[in-house]
């Protein structure tokens, strides 16, 4: 008997190898996304592979474990966001009105910035995607960098395909927004 759960627990083990382990790094991406920071990113990332074998019984063999994965680590961040601090709902116009003021600092911020560095536009892009606030990231995330599909983000999200598209257009527009902040500070563009 203990040589059938053996054999039940290695072939568990090489098919959650095989299919699980290879998103490691768009895992990683995913969760820096909503992080921000490396170290947390880790743990998110250590915390959904935890859950994820933990749960392996749960997933359905050769359907799409990344975004499995995905709606794992999405879940983790927020409960782990949830117990760090009470955040308050804010509604839409709180939320623009946060955007506004965080484009606001990052243009009288970023003037500074050593000239050599606004000309990398990679970074530029790197920097504006870190300060779109969330909801708005993780669906730019999603959609925009791990090139998921609408149908995909609404459910890792686990909101409708509408509210996708309305946070994708709010999410592009605080992206160009800064990028414009950007584009002027370099000198690509006049004010």
């Amino acid at each position: 008997m203990s040589q059938m759960t053996h054999a039940s627990r290695t072939i568990r083990d090489e098919r959650f190898e095989l299919e699980a382990l290879p998103w490691i790094d768009d895992v990683y991406r995913f969760a820096l996304s909503m992080t921000h920071e490396e170290a947390d990113a880790d743990d998110v990332v250590q915390d959904t592979y935890l859950r994820a074998y933990k749960s392996w019984h749960t997933y359905v063999p050769r359907s799409d474990c990344r975004r499995w994965l995905f709606t794992i680590c999405r879940n983790v961040f927020l409960r782990s966001r949830e117990r760090q601090s009470h955040i308050a709902d804010i509604d839409d116009t709180e939320r623009d009105a946060l955007a506004v003021a965080e484009t606001f600092r990052s243009a009288t911020s970023d003037c500074f910035d050593d000239v050599h560095a606004r000309m990398d536009v990679g970074a530029a892009i790197e920097r504006a995607l870190a300060r779109v606030p969330e909801p708005f990231q993780s669906t730019l995330m999603l959609v925009d960098v791990e090139d998921q599909s609408y149908e995909v983000a609404a459910e890792v999200l686990g909101v409708p395909i509408g509210t996708v598209r309305s946070r994708l257009f709010r999410g592009r527009r605080i992206m160009q927004e800064h990028l414009l902040v950007h584009a002027v500070d370099a000198g690509l563009l006049l004010d």
